[in-house]
This record gives C-alpha cells, structure tokens and sequence, in this order.
C-alpha cells in the first residue's frame, strides 16, 4: 500500500492538501490484509466525498474513459481534448499515401506542426497498449510522407499505460504519445483534469443507451452537456428531459 498513491489521487481529484492527508490518514484506518485496489479506491472515493460532494456524482476517471465507445466517441474525446491544447482539428479524413490511401483518424494541425494521429482505445483500462500500435502508426506514417501532405510527426493517443517495448521503439522513430501516466509530466489523465475534459461516462447515472444517444449527437464531454440547450437536446436525441435535466446538473457540480 503506497500513501502518497492516496495522497496524489486526490490531489489529482482537486482536493487541498490538507483534504488529500486527512483522506489517506482515514483510509490508512481503514486498512485490512489482502484490500484490493478497487477497494482502496472506493474508500478514497468515500472519504473524499465528505469534503468535496460532487463526487458522489462520478465514477473513477480511468473507468469513465474506458467506458466511452472506441468508434466515433473516444475519437471524438480525443479531438476535443487536443483542440483544448490548441491545435486545430480534422478527423477521420482520407489521406493519399504513396503506396496506398489511408483513414486517418486525426489531423491535428498549429501554426508549427501538423501530427497524424493514431488513436487507441482499450476497454480494459489495465491492458498495456503495445509496440504493435507503434510500428503501424510508424508505417502509417511513412506511407503518408509520400503522399501529397506532409506531416510533421505521428502521436498514439491512447487510454491506457503504454509498453516499455512500445515506449522505446516511439522515441526511435520519433513518435509521440499520450497515455495513461505517459509522459510522466502529461499523461492523459493530467491533460483531461487540467482543463476538466471529463467524459460524460464519469457521471454514475449515465446508461449504456443514452451515452450512446450523446454520442451520435456529437457530445462526448460534460462541458458540452453543461451548455446544451436541454430541450434541443431531449428532441433531438429522444431522451427524456427530466433525465437530462439531472446529468446536466450533475455535470455543473463536477465542473464548478
């Protein structure tokens, strides 16, 4: 059991520091031999709901993402988020290699690089995402660079933890990444916290069927549910308001 786990996770959850120590001094009491770590995380979930109560609202970030549909919405997600960092963004585009055309399933583009993006979704967040992706995004990408556009790099933007195989032959070739946890000083989850780009799959009343309904209508990100216009919303998905209503209020309290 590692402390300073506890302690960052709810940093990483906006808590102060003086919340973060008094959470891990109360799960550290709550402690017993053989604790999985799922159950860790619902005691800092628990404990840390007394000082902050939105959190009674949302499951664990690592699950929400996972539970996103690979296709169109953690590409969507993934757009969004790079958006956020400033780039402007093309997706799943047709793009002419030398060889052959290929789907791209982001173009990010700023005024000093333009990246093809490989994007990479695991259901099971603890699955390694692994040097397979790497050599085909590498290959993907030379392909391209005899193509009519010219990139400046590739980037797999993953929802997982990324190989040390996978890790190594990316900084070989020069392929960028995000993950989970990688690179150390902006992985995945860092990015989505510091603009809060949370999923809409964080909120716990969210079903299976209406995430899908937000996703075909293009919403993916509680910040865009917090500024629908709910009625617009319920006609055009054929959710009932009421249940909107209350995800949408939900989202505002995560967001404050």
């Amino acid at each position: 059991f590692d402390r300073q786990k506890v302690v960052r996770t709810c940093l990483r959850m906006h808590a102060t520091p003086e919340q973060a120590q008094l959470v891990a001094d109360k799960v550290v009491e709550q402690m017993y031999d053989g604790i999985t770590s799922k159950k860790i995380l619902q005691l800092v979930f628990h404990n840390l709901g007394k000082h902050r109560p939105e959190l009674k609202h949302q499951i664990d970030l690592r699950e929400a993402v996972a539970k996103l549909r690979p296709k169109p919405d953690f590409e969507k997600f993934v757009g969004l988020l790079l958006q956020e960092y400033g780039y402007r963004i093309f997706m799943n585009q047709i793009v002419d290699g030398s060889c052959v055309n290929h789907e791209i399933d982001v173009i990010a583009k700023n005024d000093d690089e333009v990246l093809y993006v490989e994007v990479k979704h695991h259901l099971q967040h603890h699955t390694f995402t692994g040097l397979g992706v790497f050599l085909e995004a590498n290959s993907t990408f030379e392909d391209l660079n005899g193509g009519k556009l010219n990139f400046s790099k590739a980037m797999v933007v993953c929802n997982t933890k990324i190989s040390d195989h996978a890790r190594r032959y990316g900084e070989c070739r020069g392929i960028r990444h995000i993950g989970w946890k990688s690179p150390e000083d902006k992985g995945l989850e860092q990015m989505i916290e510091e603009k809060k780009l949370y999923p809409i799959t964080i909120l716990k009343g969210m079903s299976p069927v209406v995430e899908a309904r937000l996703g075909d209508a293009g919403i993916v990100l509680l910040k865009q549910l917090a500024v629908k216009d709910i009625k617009a919303l319920a006609k055009s998905t054929g959710v009932p308001t009421s249940v909107l209503q209350e995800l949408a209020l939900s989202a505002d309290e995560i967001l404050r």
